[in-house]
């Protein structure tokens, strides 16, 4: 799923040329992925909690095959940007599956780093496959998660149902709220409106409802909250880099298509790679060391990608904030599940992982509004 979110960022103007549109509407394939992802995780991980694995692996490979058809044959792009979304969804399932499976650090290390590695690879894999085929088998990527399910649904134990309703009204004013914020970028005032009325209903509900989608227990730790919080703000400083320093080393550097390719496929694995270090060594760390060096690390990467003229210091950028990234990813979602009762664990994280998306759908905007428009 890592390689198919970002196999699109070197070939947004070819798929912009491809319907017609320009390059910053052609992004909204990015922000509409982004938007699933964030929205379809609490959701999913509330099915997790209710039904169980199995279900959700079944629903979620569907998604992923019917996204998947569906941005094969898209004539136009609003076909296309439904495709993607029902992609996204049912990644957002697999996601939750991964990260409920795993349990310790460590294990969130090598699923994080994996994240990593191959959301590096996804930037050369998207241009390499659509110079020789098409854009949309750069697309067609995300449906090589489903491989991993028959293996995955082994592990996969009957669920009693949760007890309980399923509380609709919450899930749907916290996906209104997250929608909301994730227009903030392209319509700024509306999008603002509309997050703090959302907002406003949204906290009304869960002091009528302390136990139901969100759970006022969750938004009542300062761990949750702490985590949260860096999850967002790591996750945009990564995903705008991601999508900003391409155009900045063709700009500044004189850089090919191809060199930055390799450039950022080699400076991501890197990260990648040293961001799983930095999980297995969080237990021995503590929690306030490990925030700190998440946080210094992304402020020296923003710091760079904006002063820098030179290809290695943009890259070197770029690979700071994938380390930060994918070793939030790792280590703060483990602190995240931590925060409440095992029972609200899948919640929990699915929470997180919301917080950590809005970043992928941040990110391109903000690219978008500094170099790509």
């Amino acid at each position: 799923m890592a390689a198919g979110a970002n196999a699109p960022v070197l070939i947004l103007p070819d798929l912009a040329r491809s319907f017609g549109v320009a390059t910053a509407t052609a992004t909204w394939m990015v922000t509409a992925f982004a938007w699933a992802m964030a929205a379809g995780t609490p959701l999913l991980a509330a099915l997790l909690r209710r039904r169980g694995l199995r279900p959700l692996l079944r629903l979620s490979t569907a998604l992923v095959l019917g996204g998947t058809a569906l941005v094969a044959v898209a004539p136009w792009l609003p076909v296309a940007l439904a495709g993607r979304v029902a992609q996204s969804l049912g990644g957002a399932g697999l996601v939750a599956a991964a990260m409920n499976l795993a349990g310790s650090a460590r294990r969130m290390g090598v699923i994080s780093s994996g994240f990593g590695v191959l959301g590096a690879a996804g930037p050369l894999l998207g241009a390499t496959l659509t110079d020789a085929v098409s854009w949309r088998l750069a697309f067609a990527v995300s449906a090589l998660a489903v491989l991993a399910v028959p293996a995955v649904s082994r592990y996969a134990r009957r669920t009693p149902p949760g007890v309980g309703r399923f509380d609709a009204r919450g899930a749907a004013l916290l996906i209104a709220l997250a929608t909301s914020l994730i227009l903030l970028p392209s319509t700024p005032l509306p999008a603002l409106a509309a997050a703090l009325l959302t907002g406003l209903l949204l906290t009304l509900h869960i002091r009528r409802r302390p136990e139901g989608f969100v759970p006022v227990r969750l938004l009542r730790s300062p761990v949750f909250l702490i985590s949260a919080a860096l999850g967002v703000t790591l996750s945009t400083t990564y995903f705008t880099l991601l999508f900003t320093v391409p155009s900045l080393l063709q700009d500044r550097a004189g850089w090919s298509k191809g060199a930055i390719g390799t450039g950022q496929l080699l400076t991501l694995l890197t990260a990648s790679a040293l961001s799983w270090l930095l999980a297995a060594g969080s237990a021995r760390l503590g929690r306030t060391a490990v925030r700190a060096t998440l946080i210094t690390v992304g402020a020296a990467a923003v710091a760079t990608a904006a002063l820098a003229d030179s290809g290695p210091l943009l890259l070197l950028a770029a690979g700071a904030a994938a380390f930060t990234a994918t070793g939030a990813n790792a280590t703060l979602s483990v602190h995240a599940a931590s925060a409440g009762p095992d029972s609200h664990r899948p919640t929990a994280i699915g929470l997180f992982a919301l917080s950590y998306q809005l970043g992928g759908a941040f990110g391109p905007g903000i690219a978008t509004m500094l170099v790509l428009a």
